[in-house]
C-alpha cells in the first residue's frame, strides 16, 4: 500500500500546474487568496457594524427620551479625552491614521483603535454630540483588517490592500451600499486618482461586509425615496450645477470649520482632555437654550423630513457648527450622516428658489456636500443610484462632480494626497497632503 502524499509537495504540484497555465492562472489563485481573506474581513467587519448600529440606536433613543442626560456631555468629554489622551496613541488620528499607513507604512494600526473609537462614539452620541458614524466603521474596519497582515504574513504591498479592503466593508455594511462602499476604498486615498489595484478586495470585502450586516445580523438601513425626477431639460441641466456650486461650498466651509475649531481648542487649551469638557459644557448649554435636540446625533428625522416638507432655512448652518464644533473639540464619530443632514437640508433650502424637486434637490445635497467635504464624486454618484434608484442619476452625477470642483483643494481628511490637481486654473503640486497647503495647515498643538 502506498504511502499518502506529502501535502506541501502535492500544493506545490499544483500551484506549478495553475502556474503553467499563464495569466488566467496568476488570476485564479490571486481571486482565491483574496475570496478567502476578504470572507473573513467581511464576517468581522459587517459584525462589528451590526453591533455598532443595534448599540447606536439604542443610545439614540435614550437620549431622545431622557433629554437631561445632556447636562452629562461635559462628563462624557472628559472620559473620552482620557481615554485618547493616555491610551489612545496613534489612534488620536483617526481616519487620518489609515490614509497615512497607505500612503507611508510604518507599523500595524493598533487594535485598541476600534473599541476605543467604537466607545467613544457610543458615548458621544448618548449625550449629545453632534456628530456621524462613517469615521468609527471606517477605522473600526481599517483596524480589524490590518489584523490579518500578521496573520498571513502579507508584503507590504498587500498590506496596503488589506487596510483598503477593511475600510471598503467598514462604509458599505454603516450604509447599506456596497458598491459605493468597494468605490471609497479606492477613492478617498488620493484626490483625483483610482487605486485599481485594490479593485477586487474591495468589492469582495464590501460585498461580504454588507450582507453580513444586513442578511446574517438583519440589521436595516433607512430607506430614502424620491418620488419623481423630472426629464432631463436645459433648466434641469443649469439648475443641477449651480446647485453643485452650493453643495461644494457648504462642502468646504464644512471641512474648514471643523479644522478652525480644532485649532482653536489646541491653541487654547493645552491639555488635551479638557478640550471636550470645555465643549460640552458650551454645546450642552446651548441645546438647553434653544430647546431641541435637533442638531446633535446623527439627525435622521429630519434628514427624512427634508425630502417631503419644508425646513427652515437655516438649519444646514447651525449642523455644520454644532458638528464641526463637537470634532473640533475631540468629541468622536464621523463626519458623513452630518454632511448629509447638511446636503439634505440645503437642497430643501434651494427648492425655493431652484426650479427642480424638493425630494430631488434634497437627495443631490445629500450626495454632492459629501463629495465636496470627502474629495469622492465616484462614490457619491454611486451611493446615490443605490439609495435612490437610477432615474435620478444624472442630476446626482452632475451636482457631486461640480460640487467636488468648487470645494477646492480642502477635505475632513487632511491626509489625502493630491494625485491630481482639480483643474488647471488652480493647480496643486501632486504628492502634497491636504494639511500640508497654506490655507488648511493646521497649528501644532500647545503642550
Amino acid at each position: 500500500m502506498s504511502r499518502p502524499s506529502n501535502p506541501t509537495a502535492v500544493f506545490k504540484a499544483i500551484l506549478r500546474l495553475v502556474l503553467a497555465t499563464g495569466e488566467q492562472g496568476a488570476a485564479l489563485l490571486y481571486t482565491f487568496k483574496w475570496l478567502l481573506i476578504c470572507i473573513l474581513i467581511g464576517l468581522l467587519v459587517g459584525s462589528a457594524s451590526a453591533f455598532f448600529l443595534v448599540s447606536l440606536d439604542w443610545v439614540t433613543n435614550y437620549r431622545e427620551e431622557n433629554t437631561w442626560i445632556i447636562a452629562l456631555l461635559p462628563l462624557g468629554g472628559l472620559v473620552i479625552g482620557l481615554l485618547y489622551h493616555y491610551y489612545g496613541g496613534r489612534s488620536v488620528k483617526g481616519n487620518n491614521l489609515l490614509l497615512e499607513e497607505i500612503h507611508t507604512p510604518r507599523e500595524r494600526i493598533p487594535f485598541r483603535m476600534a473599541p476605543l473609537v467604537l466607545f467613544g462614539t457610543l458615548v458621544t452620541h448618548l449625550f449629545g454630540g453632534s456628530a456621524g458614524r462613517e469615521g468609527t466603521a471606517v477605522q473600526m474596519g481599517g483596524t480589524i483588517a490590518d489584523q490579518f497582515t500578521k496573520v498571513f504574513r502579507l508584503r507590504p504591498r498587500d498590506r496596503k490592500l488589506l487596510i483598503t479592503a477593511g475600510i471598503s466593508a467598514g462604509f458599505a455594511s454603516l450604509f447599506g451600499t456596497p458598491l459605493a462602499g468597494a468605490i471609497f476604498g479606492l477613492e478617498v486615498f488620493v484626490v483625483g486618482r483610482i487605486r485599481y489595484e485594490s479593485l477586487l478586495p474591495s468589492f469582495l470585502a464590501a460585498v461580504i461586509a454588507d450582507y453580513t450586516c444586513h442578511h446574517l445580523w438583519g440589521v436595516s438601513h433607512t430607506v430614502y425615496a424620491i418620488p419623481f425626477v423630472p426629464e432631463l431639460s436645459v433648466t434641469g441641466f443649469v439648475s443641477a450645477l449651480l446647485a453643485g456650486v452650493v453643495f461644494g461650498l457648504a462642502g468646504m466651509v464644512f471641512s474648514k470649520a471643523t479644522l478652525l475649531w480644532g485649532n482653536i481648542f489646541q491653541r487654547y487649551i493645552s491639555y488635551a482632555p479638557l478640550r471636550p469638557v470645555v465643549g460640552g459644557v458650551v454645546l450642552a448649554g446651548v441645546v438647553f437654550a434653544i430647546g431641541t435636540t435637533k442638531y446633535v446625533g446623527l439627525g435622521v428625522p429630519t434628514i427624512l423630513a427634508a425630502f417631503s416638507d419644508p425646513l427652515p432655512v437655516y438649519d444646514s448652518v447651525v449642523k455644520i457648527l454644532f458638528t464641526s464644533f463637537t470634532l473640533g473639540a475631540g468629541f468622536k464619530g464621523g463626519e458623513v450622516t452630518p454632511l448629509f443632514f447638511t446636503g439634505a437640508t440645503l437642497g430643501n433650502a434651494l427648492s425655493q428658489a431652484v426650479p427642480l424637486p424638493m425630494a430631488l434637490l434634497a437627495g443631490m445635497g445629500f450626495v454632492a456636500v459629501f463629495a465636496g467635504a470627502t474629495n469622492t464624486p465616484l462614490t457619491c454618484t454611486i451611493m446615490a443610484i443605490e439609495l435612490f434608484g437610477a432615474e435620478s442619476s444624472v442630476y446626482m452625477a452632475l451636482a457631486c462632480v461640480t460640487a467636488y470642483i468648487f470645494s477646492g483643494h480642502s477635505g475632513i481628511y487632511g491626509s489625502q494626497v493630491i494625485g491630481s490637481p482639480k483643474h488647471i486654473f488652480f493647480g496643486r503640486d501632486k504628492g502634497q497632503r491636504l494639511s500640508s497647503l497654506p490655507a488648511s495647515r493646521p497649528k501644532k498643538p500647545t503642550r
